[in-house]
């Protein structure tokens, strides 16, 4: 999978653009570039969706769509409602519950699943960010854009059977990938792994799930070649947040409040 979020759609943290890739003899790549690149390599079978100059998803379905078991891995899912959209790897054992908590059809797949989920959050649902991630019971990562808002939501299961890698392009903007080719051709040094059991939202920024009150940490990556690359991040958990993030009414937007956890 494949997602290219525009510069001014998203800040992410300064920690990942590594000074190393100023001075590269290679260097990262434009979004189209790495847009066609990701095509090229699977030329029968990707799917391509560009929002303006805002953002590109791209999307390569599992070899098999209809694996024997529910409980696989290497599932990818794409799905969009509504002028959201999800890009999700990985699987859920409690999809089945979810479903019915969430009042979807029991056919609904966890793609559409997460999307729900994030529309109840936008929307100021009972809970906050941080304990509906938390529900989510398997091995997963997931992208959701939501185009009409202007708003990318991320995050990364902390069993770690499922990676995903972001990183800055040539123009400043965020690519995420499971592949890590892609990253390293598209960033050069300026990338990293997505934390674990993390959460990306563009407005409220990085942040810990397991560790909803922790801060994230940024710590130093060296590559094989002895160059300091964009960082890795953890959560303090030493560390506490010394207030608490605010609750507002029902009616605001939660991409735009800041209580996406308490």
């Amino acid at each position: 999978m494949l997602a290219i979020f525009n510069k001014g759609l998203v800040n992410p943290p300064q920690e990942l653009l590594s000074p190393a890739s100023l001075s590269s003899l290679r260097k990262p790549k434009l979004p189209e570039e790495t847009c066609k690149d990701f095509v090229e390599s699977h030329p029968s079978n990707t799917f391509l969706i560009n929002f303006a100059n805002a953002a590109s998803l791209a999307y390569v379905p599992p070899q098999n769509p209809y694996p024997t078991s529910r409980r696989y891995l290497n599932g990818r899912l794409f799905c969009g409602v509504d002028n959201m959209y999800c890009i999700f790897m990985g699987s859920l054992n409690n999809l089945s519950n979810l479903n019915k908590q969430y009042g979807l059809s029991k056919g609904s797949n966890e793609a559409m699943l997460v999307i729900e989920a994030y529309r109840t959050l936008r929307d100021r649902g009972p809970y906050p960010a941080h304990q509906v991630l938390q529900d989510l019971d398997g091995s997963f990562g997931f992208v959701v854009y939501d185009n009409k808002a202007g708003s990318i939501f991320a995050a990364l299961g902390a069993d770690e059977k499922v990676r995903l890698f972001w990183g800055i392009a040539a123009d400043g903007s965020v690519i995420i990938s499971d592949d890590l080719g892609v990253i390293k051709a598209s960033c050069d040094k300026s990338f990293a792994p997505f934390p674990t059991g993390c959460m990306f939202h563009s407005e409220q920024g990085l942040m810990s799930f397991e560790h909803p009150r922790s801060q994230m940490k940024p710590m130093p990556r060296i590559d094989s070649e002895g160059v300091i690359c964009g960082a890795c991040f953890q959560a303090d958990v030493q560390s506490r947040m010394t207030t608490n993030m605010p609750r507002v009414g029902s009616e605001a937007n939660w991409a735009l409040s800041g209580g996406s956890y308490v």
